[in-house]
This record gives structure tokens, sequence and C-alpha cells, in this order.
């Protein structure tokens, strides 16, 4: 008996630390995508640099425990954690911008993360109680794809998330996956804030032609079809690999680029509807 009050008391403990952080950032936006390969982390790398461009104090965590691509696209790549008595730091990739992620506290970079579900929540759950973030306008929350355990504790852990960004190309089989991701959110009372088509469309940098390389659209036709705002779309910019290769997000190296250009249209959006949103409190479990 003594032994459950004990556990108990921990658990009532946990959870006081998680809503204590959680009080300190005013919106928590998910961004997630059904399938890989869509650019879901650049899409949250530079949306996160938008706002932090703003003027917004921003974080970013990286949720995708296998695959932590965020330091990177940011340049810090090398960085190293510090932590004392009141527990771990972000680190300040930008004016503004924090970064928490898996990638910092793995030495060998090409060791895998072989963990079960419960583990995973555990250490996303440590990736908010447990660092200290500080005052935060926006934190960004970059999942995995799919809709699997990270999704799942995203969603338990911050129930009074925003909402969540669904990123998708326009090919087929990717739009058949946002949808299912828009279902996801549905089922798990998380507001869609919108479908954002990335690698929509190439504009020749020579000749000015626009090419659909992946066809265009289906992401629009989607938001339609599943009763979902549309963001926007961002074209295939030949800017945008050597920005992420270099740790150097594209809003900020390329700015007059077409990838920037939409970027930075979609953040404003994102900030108009984050803002003219009634505050979310759903009862927690």
């Amino acid at each position: 008996m003594e032994g459950d009050e004990i556990n108990v008391q921990t658990v009532q403990g946990e959870e006081v630390k998680l809503l204590k952080k959680l009080a300190h950032i005013k919106h928590k936006i998910v961004i997630m995508s059904g399938k890989g390969g869509v650019g879901k982390s650049t899409v949250a790398t530079n949306l996160a640099t938008a706002m932090a461009m703003r003027g917004f104090n921003v974080g970013i965590l990286d949720a995708d425990l296998h695959g932590p691509n965020i330091p990177k696209m940011l340049g810090a790549e090398e960085a190293r954690l510090q932590a004392d008595s009141e527990g771990l730091y972000p680190i300040e990739v930008l004016p503004r911008l924090k970064v928490m992620s898996m990638a910092f506290l793995i030495e060998d970079k090409d060791s895998p993360v072989v963990w079960r579900g419960p583990m995973k929540m555990s250490a996303i759950r440590q990736f908010i109680q447990d660092v200290n973030w500080g005052d935060l306008d926006y934190l960004f929350i970059d999942l995995p794809p799919g809709t699997g355990d990270e999704p799942l504790s995203v969603a338990q852990l911050i129930p009074e998330a925003d909402g969540a960004v669904i990123v998708t190309t326009p090919q087929d089989v990717a739009l058949l996956d946002s949808r299912k991701s828009v279902t996801f959110a549905k089922a798990l009372g998380l507001p869609v804030i919108g479908i954002l088509e990335n690698m929509s469309g190439f504009k020749c940098p020579h000749c000015g032609e626009e090419i659909d390389l992946f066809k265009i659209g289906g992401g629009e036709k989607a938001a339609k079809d599943m009763g979902v705002p549309f963001l926007g779309r961002v074209p295939i910019d030949v800017n945008m690999v050597p920005a992420g290769d270099e740790g150097r997000p594209i809003v900020i190296g390329e700015k007059d680029s077409p990838g920037a250009k939409a970027f930075n249209e979609i953040a404003d959006k994102l900030k108009m509807w984050v803002e003219t949103q009634p505050p979310r409190k759903p009862a927690r479990k």
C-alpha cells in the first residue's frame, strides 16, 4: 500500500512539472505527415525560423527520435547540451530560436535509436518537462511520419496543442497518407490547422517556365475533400537542398527565393490562424 502511494505521488509530481512547463508556452504547433520524404522537417525548420524572424520566441522539439534531422538543418549538429540542477537547456541556434533533439544526446551519429513505445513517450515527456524552454510564443513539434507512438504520445502529453499542420506532396500516394493524418488528428481531438503541399511545381531559374514535376493541386483538393483549410504550396526550389545541408534555413539565406516567399506567406497564415482561435484547454485524463 505504501509503495502504491509513493507511485501515485510520483506520477502527480511529474504531471505538475509538465503542466508548469506547458504554461510558459503560448502556442503549440504539431508538424506531421502521413509518410516520409515529403519535407516535413524542412517545413518545421523554416516555419519556426520565419516566426523567430517576426520577433517571437520560438522552440522546436524534434520528436522524430529515430531520425532527428532538425539540428543538421540549423547548423547545430555538433552542439552539446548544458544542464544544471534546474534541468537541460535547449540549444539556441538563432536569436529567439531554441531546439531540443535526440541528436544532441547521441555521440555516435551512426547508432540507431532502438526503443519501444513506453521509452519513446518517456523521452518526449522529458524533452518538455525537464528542458528549460523559458517563455515561448511558439513551440513547433516535429513528429516522425505516420501515426505511431510519437504522435500518440504528443497528443496525450499536450492535449491543449493549438493544432496540426499536415505536410504532403502532390503525388497520389502521399495524398492518400495525408488523408489518414487528418483522420488521425480529428480522432484525437487535435484541430487541423491545414494541409501544406510541399514540392509543388518547379520554376526554372533560367527561363522562368513553371513545370509540374509531381503534378500540382492535390493538397488543395485533399483539404477540400476532408473539410480542412489549405495553407498553401511550397515549390521545389534549387536553393532548398544546399540551404538544409549547410544549416541555413532558406527563409534566412535566400529570402527572395520562391521557397522562402512561400514559407513566409504560410507563416503569416499560421500566425493569423492561431491568433483567432479560442484557447484550448481540454480535460486531461
